[in-house]
């Protein structure tokens, strides 16, 4: 019974370090310029650690390298089935669908990202995180008006930069969510709201390029400007990076 006690507690201890070392020599292949090969050492990481964010992006974005966005997409479902409380797993799953619209038709857009929106749900019902609320926000907003998706987003945006306003030291990966809020203001026809947001945004991150160009603009010119940004043909950037490098 002791000598089963020390074998379990050996195996207990030795995993973290296989799926270490699992990242560690997917991150070498991915240097290499390898991205088919790290592909699987990246999964095999995330099997045994579902809910490392670093691991999933890392993942995605040598997944969106090959353009693999199908074999991502079937590997977070099985994922997540198998650990269906892992918030960031569901978080990912999301995201590998709107990895996948810039590369898709308008019809197929459409599914993915209905798709990638019942995920980020999931992931929200299981955790209240910043990043998971801002992410189905302002996925909210990319929908034409007829769809009424808009208050939805600025409803999770609203709770979002709560969030971070109540945090002591502000990320600067935070601005996006004053960013995305000010535009849900613009599109649901709020603009006093919309430019109040995006001058507080500027008082927090002074100097931000995205805040600066829409308070720059009036009209139809500032109109435009946000639909170019929320144009689903563009690739959203969906690297969660700044989260941990600050």
């Amino acid at each position: 019974m002791k000598r089963l006690r020390t074998l379990l507690l050996l195996a207990v201890c030795a995993a973290p370090a296989l799926h270490a070392a699992a990242f560690d020599d997917a991150m070498k292949a991915v240097s290499a310029h390898n991205d088919a090969a790290a592909l699987p050492l990246f999964e095999s990481a995330l099997t045994a650690d579902p809910d490392n964010l670093q691991y999933s992006n890392e993942y995605r974005k040598a997944v969106i390298r090959t353009k693999e966005y199908d074999r991502a997409i079937d590997f977070y479902g099985k994922l997540t089935a198998a650990h269906p409380q892992a918030a960031f797993a569901w978080l990912n799953y999301g995201y590998t669908y709107v990895d996948k619209i810039p590369d898709a038709g308008s019809i197929t857009q459409v599914i993915l990202a209905n798709n990638a929106l019942t995920n980020f749900t999931k992931s929200i019902d299981l955790k209240k995180s910043w990043i998971a609320l801002y992410t189905r926000g302002n996925s909210y907003l990319y929908w034409p008006k007829i769809f009424g998706r808009a208050p939805l987003g600025v409803a999770d945006l609203e709770a979002a930069v709560a969030m971070a306003r109540a945090e002591a030291k502000k990320k600067k990966v935070y601005v996006r969510s004053w960013i995305a809020l000010g535009d849900g203001y613009w599109k649901t026809e709020q603009p006093e709201k919309a430019k109040a947001t995006w001058r507080e945004g500027l008082q927090l991150f002074p100097g931000d390029p995205q805040l600066q160009a829409r308070l720059a603009r009036d009209g139809e010119e500032l109109e435009k400007y946000i639909y170019d940004q929320l144009d689903p043909n563009k690739r959203v950037d969906t690297n969660l990076a700044p989260l941990w490098e600050e």
